[in-house]
């Protein structure tokens, strides 16, 4: 179809990796010397047969893409989503032109700009007023149109005061936010953004994901790397969900992003199963909420038992409920006003306690703990996933769990 902008067919990309083989011993000098004396034909044969020349005794190829195909029509807001290491990036690389693809072929009609790696081409030197300019010279922008938005750039970024200070005097949260200006500000007709939004605080993500969001309702075609599955469900209308470097599934975002986080909750068991380590000699022996599954406004337990194998010291503990979408929905607090948890090797820390009512929606969350030991800084550790389910006790039909929010809350009315 004619406003197809962005065709892949059989895309791939394969790295060549060494693996040096150890042998234990004590490398001398003269040993390194040797040994680059003997390997010297056999890099220059490598070299005229056309071979990577890779030091180590063994090669292993690894496709980071492999057979991807997908079509994105003019106007499509689409998100790419997948576990680390699962090929995202890399497709992104090959789009933006980068790096070549080793297999395939990908076809785009359009001006393609890339916020992949964001402060790329800013200079430390430099003003925040000069590299604006910079920038915006580096990612394609006119220096006409540069001062044109001049102004919304500086008022998006928030650093009037810092305007014509050296930027390797900006905080990192500074840098950052002109950094994004900058890019935010481009026009292309087709956008590709890589995990921006995880910089900055809370509410600069927010703006950002709003500009973003503004950028797609103008009719261009984005395509938009994150982990945040809120903010891929706000920005996206379809999703291609990557798994291993090849396409496991792709059509409408809510479909995809409810199939990925299934597929991810089969591989946590909703049992704590084995014990994690906190700290040197802290470790956190079991952990259980029950029942799992749970029904929609029932009652709920808890279980926490630590043990040490030297005196240790809790500071702040907390139970932590996340929707699967990555949004913290409670924090269930089990600090002590009065003194610090104390364990050491003969004596465990175990905690039992319960809600009278765990008044979620049905769907699947994760449980997490954050924790303080002693002096140290706080961990967060995710544990086991929990399971809610509707049951109506007075014959009334559910609304669908996509319009309730995330709380069933108890209505008293007359």
């Amino acid at each position: 179809m004619s406003d197809i902008v962005i065709k892949a067919e059989n895309l791939g990309k394969k790295y060549t990796i060494g693996h040096k083989a150890e042998n234990g011993r004590y490398t001398a000098l003269r040993d390194i010397v040797m040994q680059n004396a003997r390997s010297l034909w056999h890099k220059t044969k490598d070299l005229v047969q056309g071979k990577p020349i890779i030091q180590g005794d063994d090669l292993e190829e690894v496709w980071a893409l492999k057979d991807v195909s997908f079509e994105i029509h003019r106007g499509e807001a689409v998100g790419i989503i997948g576990r680390n290491g699962a090929g995202k990036s890399t497709l992104l690389k090959i789009l933006s032109r980068i790096t070549e693809p080793s297999s395939g072929r990908v076809t785009i009609k359009g001006w393609v700009a890339s916020l992949l790696e964001v402060g790329t081409g800013f200079h430390s030197e430099l003003t925040g007023r000069e590299n604006i300019y910079l920038n915006g010279a580096i990612l394609g922008m006119a220096r006409q149109e540069i001062k044109r938005k001049f102004d919304e750039i500086v008022a998006f970024a928030e650093v009037e005061k810092f305007l014509d200070t050296p930027v390797k005097r900006y905080s990192s949260g500074m840098y950052v936010r002109l950094a994004f200006a900058v890019a935010a500000h481009l026009e292309p007709e087709i956008l590709l953004i890589d995990e921006v939004l995880a910089v900055g605080d809370v509410a600069f993500q927010q703006k950002c994901l709003g500009r973003m969001g503004d950028v797609a309702k103008e009719g261009r075609t984005v395509l938009f790397v994150s982990h945040n599955m809120a903010a891929i469900q706000t920005l996206c209308t379809k999703a291609i969900w990557l798994e291993s470097g090849m396409i496991a599934c792709q059509g409408g975002v809510e479909d995809q992003i409810k199939q990925y986080l299934n597929s991810q909750s089969k591989k946590t068991d909703i049992r704590f199963l084995k014990p994690k380590c906190l700290n040197n000699n802290l470790y956190l022996q079991r952990f259980e909420i029950t029942p799992n599954p749970v029904q929609s406004g029932a009652p709920a337990n808890f279980l926490l038992e630590f043990r040490a194998s030297a005196p240790a010291r809790i500071v702040e503990l907390s139970i932590l409920i996340y929707s699967f979408l990555g949004m913290r929905i409670a924090v269930l607090d089990l600090r002590r006003s009065d003194i610090s948890y104390e364990l050491n090797a003969s004596n465990p820390l175990i905690i039992r306690g319960g809600l009278p009512s765990l008044p979620l929606v049905e769907g699947e969350y994760q449980i997490g703990l954050y924790i303080v030991c002693g002096e140290t800084w706080g961990n967060f550790l995710d544990l086991v996933n929990l399971t809610v389910y509707y049951q109506s006790t007075q014959g009334v039909t559910p609304y669908s769990p996509n319009v309730r929010g995330v709380l069933n809350l108890d209505v008293h009315y007359q």
